[in-house]
């Protein structure tokens, strides 16, 4: 049975700066890696900004910096008057690990139903051609799920990947189950990889704001006129463009671009 650290020990270890990256990130990594590894007990009290600034040498700055981070990804929560606490609950993984995404939008306590509404072989249009470097009047799968948890929609997922002997090329093992894939309860990124394994990535996925309209409004039980955060993400594999999808979901966000890791035991370019 492994031997707990202790918070003492785990802030005696030298703090790691990789070059180019701030020292608030680095602080933050830190202390994330001791929360996620439960140096740092769920519901625990932290030390103090001095001595956590002490113990890994840097100013209180610094750690108010990270703190603030740690914050706004809910590992920790402040207790005016009394001091930082380590969350309860530790946060479900977002688009920061690549993933599909009714797993980014799933927790155990709170799981996520699948509705699948299409997918059908289509003509490529520029975006679905110019994200997966198709040719021209080739084809291409479209997947269309509806995400929701209980009676409220979540999110509508349009998912894109080649046919033909683009497929067989890239995917010969998906291109020989299609059906499979058509009568999955899954995205089209879930069922590939409940076939392939986690082999996906890199991937990249750029979220900016936008208008539901009167089409994708019917489906996800909004007005036309309402705001819509759109998630439009792009996968490889083995170096080549294999995935391209749109995350329509709400509300709001500013354009944020987001680089996504390899799954854990993908081959990495080389």
């Amino acid at each position: 049975m492994p031997v707990a650290v202790t918070v003492d020990d785990f802030l005696a270890k030298p703090l790691t700066v990789p070059v180019g990256q701030p020292l608030r990130v680095a602080v933050y990594s830190r202390l994330a890696q001791g929360i996620r590894t439960h140096a740092f007990p769920l519901g625990s009290a932290l030390p103090k900004e001095a001595d956590l600034g002490a113990s890994l040498g840097v100013s209180r700055t610094v750690v108010r910096e990270a703190l603030m981070l740690l914050e706004e990804d809910g590992l920790i929560r402040t207790r005016r008057g009394v001091g930082r606490f380590v969350t309860h609950t530790l946060p479900h993984a977002g688009l920061e690990q690549l993933q599909p995404f009714e797993d980014t939008l799933s927790t155990p306590d709170h799981p996520v139903h699948n509705e699948r509404l299409e997918m059908t072989l289509q003509r490529t249009t520029d975006f679905v051609m110019q994200g997966l470097k198709l040719e021209e009047d080739s084809n291409a799968w479209f997947c269309e799920t509806r995400v929701s948890r209980g009676h409220e929609i979540l999110a509508l997922v349009q998912e894109h990947i080649p046919a033909g002997g683009e497929l067989r090329d890239l995917m010969p093992v998906v291109a020989g189950r299609i059906q499979e894939l058509q009568s999955s309860s899954r995205t089209l990124l879930g069922a590939m990889t409940d076939i392939l394994g986690p082999v996906f990535g890199p991937g990249e996925c750029t979220v900016t704001a936008g208008i539901t309209g009167a089409t994708r409004g019917k489906l996800l039980g909004l007005r036309p006129s309402d705001p819509l955060l759109i998630c439009t993400q792009t996968v490889q594999l083995s170096g080549k463009p294999a995935y391209l999808a749109k995350y329509l979901v709400a509300p709001t966000s500013d354009p944020l671009s987001i680089l996504q890791p390899p799954q854990p035991g993908a081959p990495t370019r080389p």
